[in-house]
């Protein structure tokens, strides 16, 4: 991450919950103004007044719900990145959320540090979705995929990635396991663990569902 500072918009209609995040990420060296909004018309008037970056976004807000938000907000500052931040982790809710381009969705039990690291990433332009919805995220992108068109898609060329560890990042994201990419690759599972090492350390994400997101979100497969 450069010297510069970014500004971050909380929109959260509980006042506790908005305060112990402002009060965190006020921490935060790279952060320089913090701007609040409790409802949804607040939010999009925030935006439409004041150079936004980021915006941690709630869903259960009291005018309108957060995936509407988001779809006015991003019309509004088609830059801006969005985290979702909820305790709802409902498939349809997830897969709208997916539709407005979000760039992370978030549980609220998430860690404080955890959250730093998620911020991090996403102004840099990585992607992160819990564990949670992680399943939605990847059925979400690959539902309509023929499985005869999925033998023949290759990997752009990115994060260095050798000829075998496309390969195996193909694999893993139609939701191969290591066993399974083992035998279609006709080598051994220990290789493979080599090679989804390799792809996580590349591709600076922490296991293989975040890999096989990250490929697809950011459209790596052809």
């Amino acid at each position: 991450m450069t010297d510069r500072k970014y500004n971050v918009l909380i929109v959260e209609d509980h006042a506790l919950t908005s305060f112990a995040l402002k009060t965190y990420i006020a921490g935060l060296e790279f952060v320089d103004k913090i701007y609040e909004a409790d409802c949804s018309s607040s939010a999009v008037e925030c935006v439409k007044k004041n150079k936004t970056d980021l915006i941690i976004m709630d869903l259960g807000l009291p005018d309108k719900n957060g995936v509407e938000t988001t779809h006015e907000i991003r019309s509004i500052n088609k830059e801006a990145k969005v985290i979702i931040l909820t305790s709802h982790c409902e498939k349809e809710e997830v897969q709208n959320c997916l539709n407005e381009g979000i760039s992370a969705y978030c549980t609220k039990d998430i860690k404080p540090q955890k959250l730093c690291e998620v911020i991090k990433d996403v102004l840099n332009g990585s992607l992160y979705f819990d564990c949670a919805v992680s399943e939605y995220v990847l059925n979400y992108n690959s539902k309509n995929q023929p499985e005869a068109e999925k033998k023949e898609l290759t990997i752009k060329d990115c994060y260095n990635l050798t000829q075998q560890e496309k390969r195996v990042l193909i694999l893993l994201a139609s939701g191969n396991n290591n066993s399974q990419i083992a035998k279609k690759l006709r080598i051994s599972v220990n290789t493979t663990k080599v090679h989804v090492c390799s792809i996580l350390q590349k591709m600076n994400v922490v296991d293989r569902t975040q890999a096989a997101i990250k490929a697809i979100r950011e459209n790596l497969i052809i």
